[in-house]
């Protein structure tokens, strides 16, 4: 489909649309059970220990952005949880798990391929920010680290905004502190629910980013399997 040409502002997802989570993840994980001698614990397969995690950690995203926890509360009990399913029961480690990965995983820096070719195109074209449900101060040493921060405007966060990813209110309040109309903005998101819906909702039309292409191509107002058809679609 060809884009209308009258988008002046493109918002961006942060996690698994620009800065590569899974990976960055995984090494931040290699990182800590290394550190902590988990294997020590009884925990010896790595990917099963991840899997473990992966799963309870995104059923309690889905009640942090629902508003039923606390970010407090979700930082730790998805280390507490997960060690509580290998029978370890213990508050320290679990704290000193949760404190590590909140400082490790920002220093990591690996993006999608083409990310900063493709953002120095559009910034030259377009004002870009970023829309993002992560923890601030995590965010912003993301963009930092992975020498981002110089693309965008404006990073408007969930803390910030006091909504979440998909509810309407914080598009809106992106659009008002970006000062821009619905019709000229452009939501770019590797989420169906979050970033794509949230934003039709807002009135913003949509990119879909679909890096493993499983996901329906219909969905959304444009559909790319790369950061580089940006460039060919803007």
């Amino acid at each position: 489909m060809t884009p209308r040409n009258n988008y002046t502002d493109l918002f961006f997802d942060l996690d698994r649309t620009l800065w590569d989570f899974d990976r960055n993840s995984q090494e931040t994980f290699l990182d800590i059970h290394n550190k902590y001698n988990l294997p020590g614990r009884g925990i010896t397969d790595f990917d099963e220990f991840m899997t473990r995690y992966h799963k309870i950690n995104s059923e309690l995203w889905d009640y942090y952005r629902k508003g039923q926890i606390e970010k407090e509360v979700l930082n730790v009990s998805r280390f507490s949880l997960t060690l509580s399913s290998y029978g370890i029961k213990d508050k320290l480690l679990s704290e000193g798990l949760a404190k590590d990965y909140v400082e490790i995983s920002p220093t990591k820096n690996h993006l999608y391929p083409d990310a900063h070719s493709v953002l120095e195109y559009l910034s030259a074209k377009y004002v870009l920010h970023i829309i993002t449900n992560g923890f601030e101060e995590i965010q912003l040493r993301k963009l930092k680290n992975a020498g981002l921060e110089k693309f965008f405007s404006n990073v408007i966060t969930s803390e910030d905004a006091g909504y979440k990813k998909p509810d309407i209110n914080i598009f809106r309040y992106a659009l008002a502190v970006s000062k821009v109309n619905p019709e000229q903005s452009l939501m770019i998101g590797d989420d169906i629910e979050v970033d794509i819906i949230g934003a039709r909702d807002a009135g913003i039309d949509q990119v879909l980013v679909d890096y493993e292409k499983c996901l329906p191509n219909d969905i959304s107002t444009y559909y790319v399997n790369s950061l580089q058809e940006l460039s060919l679609l803007l």
